[in-house]
């Protein structure tokens, strides 16, 4: 079986660690030592995906409107 969950990580000693939801270890019945697979998969931050952040155009709205429509 397979379980997929988002966790935050948490500063543990030198290294980083993250917390598995008791839920999770009930359903999975995970038991200390077990040997068990994580992957890894950052979710990115909206500003990176958009490119928010940084204001680049500080036009009036309605100017960049009129631009955007002009092209159709």
């Amino acid at each position: 079986m397979s379980e997929e969950i988002e966790c935050t990580t948490k500063k543990w000693g030198s290294s980083i660690g993250v917390i598995i939801p008791s839920e999770v270890v009930r359903k999975e019945r995970l038991r200390p030592n077990e040997t068990i697979r994580i992957v890894i998969k950052k979710i990115p931050l909206a500003k990176t995906i958009w490119g928010a952040g940084s204001v680049k155009d500080m036009r009036p709205t309605d100017e960049i409107l009129k631009e955007l429509r002009s092209g159709w």
